[in-house]
């Protein structure tokens, strides 16, 4: 995607550094946010987290994702974010969101969370960025592996309609009743 061999190697990540990374950084944000809520107020802005998550999901894989613009920096953008995958969707190195999006996206939503709830908010963002790794835990293995159980195929099946037989629905990827909330699911096989 770029000449530059530094910045090319910014937009790759393997399943193992996906896997360990956040192994290390989920933990951590729940450390950090460790006594600034009770047991019951933190599981519940956790789960409010992980809610906000999928719906963060889909409107970034509706209107950001697939955004179609006139403007050629903008369509180069969008290509970077997402179209690049939609050209080499089975791509192992390219299936999971890079660590440098993913904490610097990460951080803002941090900084929200604890403007909107004060230090209690780390919880909430605790719950979304949990539900970002479900995510690309789920996208990964979408593209990647067979998935035969029955939740698994069920998702697969979902996405892999978004891939090849129209992209402009099935955009939930973790939480796919929200393609059915928005009447986005793609109900037929075919184009």
């Amino acid at each position: 995607m770029f000449k530059s061999e530094r910045l090319e190697k910014l937009t790759l990540i393997s399943p193992r550094t996906f896997a360990v990374s956040w192994a290390v950084l989920l933990p951590l944000i729940a450390w950090a946010g460790w006594g600034w809520a009770s047991p019951l107020q933190a599981l519940a802005l956790v789960a409010v987290g992980l809610m906000a998550w999928t719906l963060f999901e889909y409107a970034m894989h509706r209107y950001l994702f697939h955004l179609d613009s006139k403007v050629k920096a903008v369509r180069w953008l969008v290509f970077l974010i997402h179209g690049n995958h939609h050209d080499s969707p089975n791509d192992p190195m390219r299936g999971l969101m890079p660590l440098p999006v993913s904490i610097g996206v990460g951080l803002l939503v941090w900084a929200g969370c604890e403007a909107a709830l004060g230090m209690a908010g780390t919880w909430a963002f605790l719950g979304f960025m949990t539900g970002y790794v479900i995510y690309d835990a789920v996208h990964y293995a979408c593209h990647q592996f067979p998935m035969r159980g029955r939740i698994g195929a069920m998702l697969k099946r979902h996405h892999m309609r978004h891939h090849y037989v129209d992209d402009e629905g099935n955009f939930a990827i973790s939480a796919i009743f929200w393609d059915r909330v928005f009447g986005s699911r793609i109900t037929s096989l075919k184009r």
